[in-house]
């Protein structure tokens, strides 16, 4: 019987025999090998070339048969050892799809393990910071200000329960106490206003100046990269250096312009963050989020100090009453709602039954006696605020309405839509007086009035500055690279910031 060797498979002119495994080889592949590997081939155990042993074999090696010394039977066994080939390759290639498919397998339960464990993380981290915000309730609860227990809110009590704590709460009622309030608030309002609509407030940025604002400073590190978007702006009146942004990545961040420090970031809410105030004489913000809750904040604690469930479905506007007391709401539910930021407490809740459609923003007038909200079907509704009514429809836009803005005079109204355009209304004749168009397929996010009523500011494709009654555009800024969410004055209009999907908050002002 002629010897092979193991790994050529040919008859070898030198054979040895391995002690390890006991498979024979040609010495020169064999030596080769183990200098390479240092094993033997068969069984990998530890192998040395003074390990081989020689075998004494005849030096006379069997020719080639006949049937291989032709050209014909030479390409023959080419073409045999081709198909040979081929045939391994193919194998091959049918084990590495298999290894790819369970590896993919493998890679699919790892990626569901994972979001597993970062749900379940979440909720832990949701749970623990709801526990940290219902301790402090429980101290004043036990008499922290040394007089009787105050109420615990409902949600507080409810905390315990995941089913009843979304659950809207149930309507206080509007007590006289609470309407002579606004009434007084109302009043007040009025004759100042009436007395500053005679001067120019001292200070105020001229149209010239206007013209010639320019990007002055851009932070893009305020929200996360991973959810990028920045989808609310609002800056605090008493102090127009403090800002607060709310973000697809479901947090608020409070920060200071000259300083350019993040005061505060306000971590609570489950999904992103769409209305943001800043209470004009506390440090308190107020947040709103399509996860159908309201939340107070304490800008120095950074903690949620109140939860104002007023919805059961997601919040779409969000205003402040004029006596810093309350709050105003709006929803998909078709309902708006009325509420005591002190106690979180729903004073009331409306929804127009002429017409069933979900509401898509919410403003107060000046004076907090009236009020705005938008509709999904191109609608903007008045309604008195003290007798709960509609008192006045603004038809005309195409599209839901995306933001409405009182002038703070208290005559003007100013609305956009999906259609391109703002509308100015009259509310001493409720008319529409005035169209603005804009750019075919302009967006309209957000419009506000300056704190003179002088000035009014359209976001949306960019950011522009309009003279009121002349309604002429005095800066058009492009400077963003996505669309722009939040629009508000600083201090005498002496500079416009501005809040964009590209996770920017821009500043806009003399250079």
């Amino acid at each position: 019987m002629a010897l092979c060797c193991a790994i050529s498979n040919e008859i070898p002119e030198h054979p040895v025999i391995s002690p390890l495994s006991g498979f024979i080889y040609e010495r020169r592949l064999i030596e080769k090998y183990i200098k390479e590997n240092g094993t033997d081939p068969m069984t990998g155990e530890k192998l040395a070339p003074d390990m081989l042993i020689d075998v004494k074999a005849s030096p006379l090696v069997k020719p080639r048969p006949p049937s291989a010394t032709s050209i014909p039977a030479i390409l023959k066994m080419l073409q045999d050892e081709w198909d040979a080939v081929m045939l391994h390759s193919f194998t091959l290639r049918q084990q590495l799809q298999t290894a790819r498919q369970e590896l993919s397998h493998a890679l699919y339960q790892h990626d569901a393990a994972c979001r597993v464990i970062a749900r379940l993380t979440k909720e832990v981290t949701a749970a623990r910071e709801a526990l940290a915000t219902l301790k402090p309730q429980a101290g004043m609860t036990a008499g922290g200000y040394g007089g009787p227990a105050a109420p615990q809110p409902a949600y507080a009590a409810e905390a315990g329960a995941p089913e009843a704590a979304q659950e809207p709460m149930e309507e206080a009622g509007m007590s006289e106490e609470v309407l002579q309030k606004l009434q007084d608030k109302a009043t007040l309002l009025t004759a100042e206003r009436k007395r500053r609509g005679k001067t120019v407030p001292e200070g105020l940025a001229t149209s010239e100046d206007i013209r010639q604002y320019r990007q002055l400073a851009s932070h893009t590190g305020l929200h996360s990269a991973s959810v990028p978007g920045i989808l609310a702006l609002d800056i605090c009146l008493r102090d127009t250096s403090k800002i607060v942004t709310g973000g697809n990545d479901k947090n608020a961040v409070v920060f200071n312009k000259d300083t350019e420090q993040v005061m505060a970031i306000l971590k609570g809410h489950t999904k992103k963050v769409t209305t943001v105030i800043y209470h004009p004489e506390e440090e308190l913000v107020f947040t709103a989020s399509p996860d159908s809750t309201i939340r107070v904040w304490g800008v120095q604690t950074a903690q949620c100090a109140q939860i104002i469930r007023a919805h059961d479905s997601p919040v779409t506007g969000l205003s402040l009453h004029a006596t810093g007391d309350y709050l105003l709401s709006s929803s998909t539910d078709m309902h708006w709602a009325f509420s005591d930021i002190r106690t979180g407490r729903v004073l009331t809740k409306v929804s127009d039954q002429a017409s069933q459609n979900a509401l898509t923003c919410a403003q107060f007038h000046p004076d907090g006696l009236i009020f705005g909200t938008g509709t999904e079907d191109s609608m903007i509704k008045i309604w008195d605020l003290k007798e709960r009514i509609n008192v006045a429809n603004f038809p005309g836009h195409q599209g839901p309405i995306t933001s409405i803005a009182f002038s703070e005079n208290g005559y003007y109204l100013a609305t956009s839509a999906e259609d391109s355009v703002v509308k100015l209304w009259d509310l001493r004749k409720l008319k529409n007086f005035k169209t603005l168009q804009l750019d075919d397929k302009y967006e309209v996010r957000a419009l506000c009035f300056d704190q003179s009523g002088t000035y009014l500011a359209v976001a949306g494709s960019d950011v522009r500055v309009y003279l009121c009654k002349q309604w002429q555009d005095l800066g058009i800024f492009n400077d963003h690279t996505a669309l722009a969410t939040g629009v508000r004055f600083g201090h005498n209009a002496t500079f416009v910031s501005s809040s964009s999907m590209d996770r920017s908050v821009k500043f806009f002002g003399m250079a």
